[in-house]
């Protein structure tokens, strides 16, 4: 990405966001789901409240996210190292109100409640909703790791609850290759044709 085709006009960088999420799983069973968000610029910016040097921060943002294996938020902490004005930082208490949701369907409408417009940041919101998909891909390997377990001691590959994949993209629909390869008894709660 950072090679540009010969056809295009000679360009230079100004900014760059940059948005890590990582999960874990937890030694007691439970998932960190971690975020940090940085917007770098390439060069000085002079902002409202203060002046950035080159690759200096605009942003520098972390949030840690602890949730179960239903995907419930237990605990959330925010920091912001470096936000666009000194009073950016005051935001993240507000953050903790999270603990509780489920990520899942309506998980963007119901944190847009609690930290949207003024009550919350927007590029930390945004992080959110990557971290969110950060931790159904986490515990989705999870589940794929423990179904090889379970298929090697010859137990069945069918789980006890429907998978929450189901019905979240192209590839997982209900009626599609990828849900027959996987779970080929069936989906728990599926009506037989």
């Amino acid at each position: 990405m950072t090679d540009s085709p010969s056809h295009l006009v000679p360009r230079t960088l100004l900014h760059t966001r940059s948005i890590e999420c990582r999960g874990f799983l937890r030694a007691d069973g439970l998932y960190d789901i971690e975020g940090r968000l940085q917007d770098l610029t390439n060069g000085p910016t002079e902002l409202p409240f203060h002046r950035v040097p080159h690759s200096g921060h605009i942003h520098d943002m972390h949030l840690v996210m602890t949730i179960d294996a239903d995907l419930v938020i237990l605990r959330i902490e925010a920091r912001m190292p470096t936000g666009a004005s000194p009073f950016c930082s005051g935001v993240t208490p507000a953050y903790r109100a999270l603990a509780g949701l489920k990520i899942g369907p309506g998980f963007l409408k119901q944190v847009k409640a609690v930290v949207g417009s003024e009550r919350g940041c927007t590029h930390m919101t945004e992080l959110l909703e990557r971290m969110a998909k950060t931790a159904m891909q986490t515990l989705f390997s999870t589940y794929r790791s423990q179904a090889s377990e379970r298929a090697a001691r010859g137990e069945a590959r069918v789980p006890a609850v429907r998978p929450w994949v189901i019905g979240t993209c192209h590839a997982y629909r209900e009626d599609g290759e990828a849900v027959r390869l996987l779970w080929p008894q069936g989906l728990p709660g599926a009506t037989p044709n």
